[in-house]
């Protein structure tokens, strides 16, 4: 079974595209507010026996966050493991209503200048460092340039996934190698209820040796609250959600997106599910990778 680990994605920086991410953060949006809430869910997380903390540097000052937090709590180096992303440039301001949030850019530049910083951060904590959202079109998959240099950085390198065709860009992922050694060892791809079929492709990579990451897996809070949408998960469709994923014979971390204390201690009780959804029933909640991408899409920032 799986292990949770914990996203930053929502602690990060004052907006994100979760359901009530604005309710659950609170009015106070500074970066002292900020970085206290972070540190009080890493604190939650950490009782809660997660030992697994993602991050990325388009995700606000979530790296320099956790830096804070780790320091302050003494925890050290072979304590805990820190995976963190490049190539989404956090470009909000520290301002919600922005009409742009990140800006993708996976060219050889952008991996010169945000390695330093993620490694000036989290280096003595980092134990994998991906493409953030490598996708077919964005020519990563493809640069052998970059590919070079992210062999040259001496610590393991991944890739997370996104959009409908996460299943045909990690099959290309698998194929490469710099100088005959393959180039990444971790996958992190969504994969929830409702957007499953990149499952087959994630039993591949797990085949082939990879750490597996689950992110998502609660749909960006759409499988978080019961209602009609969710009812086939039951009264709690949080912990059942996260229950299926950490199921999954191929998944060896399931990332926890929650924004509060609260959160995160519902998600935790999916360590204590025995049974989680039935394959039949699980089939009836797929949504077309199509129409899900796009809903997500439509999602606001809060």
């Amino acid at each position: 079974m799986a292990v949770l680990g914990l996203g930053l994605a929502a602690l990060g920086r004052p907006g994100y595209l979760t359901v009530d991410h604005g309710a659950a953060i609170g009015m106070d949006r500074s970066v002292h507010a900020l970085r206290e809430h972070c540190h009080e869910v890493c604190d939650a997380a950490w009782e809660g026996g997660i030992r697994w903390f993602d991050a990325a540097r388009s995700y606000g000052r979530s790296e320099q966050f956790l830096a804070e937090w780790l320091t302050g709590r003494g925890i050290e180096p072979d304590q805990v493991a820190v995976s963190s992303k490049w190539g989404y440039t956090y470009t909000a301001d520290w301002e919600v209503d922005r009409e742009v949030h990140e800006v993708k850019d996976h060219s050889a530049g952008a991996l010169a200048r945000q390695w330093p910083e993620t490694e000036a951060l989290v280096g003595p904590w980092l134990r994998l460092y991906q493409v953030h959202s490598a996708t077919l079109e964005s020519g990563i998959l493809d640069d052998v340039k970059v590919h070079v240099a992210l062999a040259g950085l001496g610590v393991p390198v991944g890739i997370s996934l996104s959009g409908p065709n996460q299943s045909e860009a990690l099959h290309r992922a698998l194929s490469i190698d710099v100088d005959g050694t393959p180039l990444f060892s971790a996958v992190q791809a969504t994969w929830n209820p409702l957007e499953p079929s990149v499952g087959t492709a994630l039993a591949k990579a797990k085949s082939a040796g990879w750490t597996v990451i689950v992110k998502e897996a609660l749909a960006n809070g759409r499988l978080a609250v019961p209602g009609p949408a969710t009812a086939a998960l039951g009264e709690r469709p949080d912990v059942t959600a996260l229950a299926v994923a950490l199921a999954q014979p191929w998944a060896d971390i399931v990332l926890l997106g929650a924004a509060t204390v609260a959160q995160l201690r519902s998600n935790l009780a999916a360590l204590d599910v025995a049974v989680p959804l039935d394959r039949d029933r699980l089939v009836t909640l797929a949504l077309d990778p199509q129409t899900y991408w796009r809903e997500r899409a439509a999602m606001e920032w809060t």
